[in-house]
């Protein structure tokens, strides 16, 4: 899970392993790690582990951050649908995180879009910066649950090649 300070990372894996929601914000420092079994991936009869890494935004990625990029499959980058800026700041952790893992797979997620009436972000650019990595987009709420059951599934099915 990568994004800038406060999108919703760590309040959707917790949304997606406890089915839970906090009001309150608590900072992540460092990594936070969850998992959870999905079981089955859909179109298929595997189930698959998903260890969860919740890193937190940090300014600058040093080689202790690129570290836990090492051996990861998949990244979802997170934006506040919220805030447009934070949308624009995603390029911040692409490339560090291709340059560790190249042929990783990317799932793009606008979260909060409960606190949002119509589009704050362009649809369009996000489906073209979607279309650029040849990946997934999402649009969720860790708060109503919107979508997050259907973003790990998505998740899970890239990971096992279920169509």
């Amino acid at each position: 899970m990568l994004g800038s300070f406060g999108v919703g990372k760590t309040s959707l894996v917790r949304r997606f392993v406890h089915n839970k929601f906090d009001e309150k914000y608590l900072t992540t420092i460092g990594v936070q790690i969850s998992q959870k079994t999905l079981s089955p991936i859909k179109n298929s009869n595997e189930s698959l582990k998903l260890i969860l890494w919740d890193i937190a935004h940090i300014e600058k990625f040093d080689n202790v951050i690129k570290n836990y990029f090492r051996g990861s499959h998949a990244a979802i980058i997170v934006f506040d649908f919220s805030r447009p800026q934070t949308f624009k700041e995603s390029d911040v952790f692409l490339k560090p995180y291709f340059n560790v893992n190249p042929k990783s797979k990317i799932i793009f997620v606008g979260n909060k879009v409960d606190l949002v009436e119509g589009d704050s972000i362009e649809t369009e650019q996000l489906l073209q910066f979607a279309k650029k990595f040849n990946t997934s987009h999402f649009l969720t709420s860790a708060k109503t649950g919107k979508n997050v059951e259907a973003l790990f599934s998505k998740l899970g099915s890239l990971l096992t090649g279920a169509k």
